[in-house]
């Protein structure tokens, strides 16, 4: 049992008040499954967890935050990687996993609604008998929820083409901390005033909670291929991604792996990767039998001129399924090779794409640490993963430091800190590198606009000037600014 606390017991009387009492949990076993999110080297247990199944429960939640002054983190699936949804340990753990409805389909307008408990996958598969389907497609897409897919505009293997969140959402029914129920974009092409719904899109829950989306559904393509490039070095994977874009062609997913990346993913997935090739592309062209035959064949052509070593198309459905599965395991493969990993997520311009990997391993030989390398190489948005042991002193500390490094490498060369995990507790420090203290100023006004007391899920993305200030010292000093008073793994 957890010990008492008077703060934990005065909000769980008032939340078991207006909620089910299976719906308020403030016992120490019942609250472990919602200590961290997939940044599992963090964690924390909240005061109290509330899983609300109504809009009305919802409001009734926020409503006791506001008279007990406590704050309130709102979590989906608990899948992101930036520690977005990382409980406070004086805060309540906003559930909503209760919302796992599709509330309607509109085949016509190719449109669905649906609340924000709803697995990314369920959408295309509710839609999959119009031949309809939904783009953005995360590697955790089986277990991620849209909810928080809109928190963190995520993204996905195939959001070269089809964009991320963002650019496959039309419509956000929210909730602001005030209880006010607000609705963000339109259900026509555009929407009157300022693009609020773009703003909340990527805020990470820290301006209000979600409650229901409204998505895009795409035509399923009439054919699709993959094909699996070869390559001696990594520089010449990226030169030949830099190619593939410079010729003018835009690939539905153009993904590279190195060989450590490869090595682990086919012990586990058995994807039919050349593992003798020192990285690999995996190319996708879909649309008409004539488009995708003609666009492969351009593709080939650019790999071929950029160092292509070996070249293999996939001859079914089931193999092209085949190579993506590996390529969307490759997280939870690197787990056979390593007993902890530490996943990255930074964007670079694609030119600049050979000189970070070669940065990469000079950090991975600096620190000590292997670091398999996948990413999403057609818009240059990198997923480094950091392999360490967390049971050996000193090298989560190590990991760290290089992550850090990493990020600090993606804004050097012109690029930034997220492309799709979002900030989280994870890059705090680095937007401190990312932006000015005048633009950083004008992200707390944002936020003092829709939550003026800092209730929703403080701490997160956007630091205080003082911790900048900090973090600029420590750099100078050569040293690491530590996340504020989180408890490690």
């Amino acid at each position: 049992m957890m010990a008492p606390s008077p703060k934990r017991a005065a909000v769980a009387t008032a939340l078991a008040a207006t909620l089910p009492r299976t719906s308020v949990l403030a016992d120490g076993e019942d609250l472990k499954p919602y200590e961290c999110d997939g940044l599992s080297a963090y964690r924390q247990t909240p005061l109290v967890a509330a899983i609300p199944a109504t809009e009305a429960e919802v409001a009734a939640t926020l409503a006791v935050a506001r008279k007990t002054s406590t704050p309130v983190v709102a979590r989906g699936s608990g899948t992101g990687l930036s520690g977005g949804a990382l409980p406070l340990a004086d805060g309540i753990l906003l559930s909503l996993a209760k919302f796992d409805k599709v509330v309607s389909i509109d085949p016509l307008a190719r449109t669905a609604r649906v609340q924000p408990g709803v697995r990314n996958l369920r959408i295309s598969e509710s839609v999959a008998h119009l031949g309809l389907y939904y783009a953005p497609d995360p590697s955790s897409q089986i277990a991620c929820s849209i909810g928080g897919n809109v928190a963190e505009n995520s993204g996905g293997v195939h959001c070269l083409k089809y964009g991320l969140t963002v650019h496959n959402i039309l419509k956000v029914r929210a909730i602001t901390i005030d209880s006010e129920i607000i609705e963000l974009g339109s259900e026509a092409l555009d929407a009157p005033g300022y693009d609020l719904l773009a703003l909340v899109t990527g805020s990470e829950g820290l301006l209000a909670i979600t409650l229901e989306v409204t998505v895009k559904l795409l035509p399923k393509p009439e054919t699709a291929q993959v094909v699996m490039a070869s390559f001696a070095s990594v520089e010449q994977a990226g030169d030949a991604v830099a190619g593939v874009i410079g010729a003018g062609i835009v690939p539905a997913g153009l993904e590279m792996m190195d060989r450590l990346a490869t090595r682990a993913v086919e012990g586990f997935v058995k994807a039919g990767y050349d593992l003798d090739a020192a990285a690999i592309l995996l190319a996708e062209s879909d649309g008409t039998h004539e488009e995708v035959a003609e666009e492969t064949a351009r593709m080939i052509e650019v790999m071929r001129a950029n160092g292509c070593t070996r070249v293999t198309c996939s001859s079914s459905e089931a193999e092209r399924l085949r190579y993506w599965s590996g390529r969307k395991a490759a997280f939870p493969a690197v787990g056979r090779i390593s007993p902890d990993y530490y996943c990255i997520d930074g964007s670079i311009p694609r030119k600049a794409l050979g000189h970070v990997l070669n940065r990469t391993n000079e950090m991975s030989e600096k620190y000590g640490l292997r670091c398999a390398n996948v990413f999403h190489a057609g818009d240059g948005n990198l997923h480094p993963l950091i392999l360490y042991d967390a049971n050996i002193e000193g090298e989560l500390a190590r990991t760290e430091a290089f992550a850090a490094e990493l990020l600090e490498l993606c804004i050097e060369v012109g690029g930034t800190i997220t492309g799709e995990h979002g900030v989280g507790i994870e890059k705090i420090n680095q937007m401190c590198t990312q932006f000015r203290p005048g633009e950083l100023v004008q992200f707390h006004a944002v936020k003092a606009a829709f939550d003026p007391e800092g209730l929703l899920n403080p701490g997160k993305m956007v630091p205080t000037l003082h911790r900048c200030a900090e973090y600029g010292a420590m750099r100078v000093k050569g040293g690491q600014l530590p996340f504020p008073d989180l408890p490690r793994f």
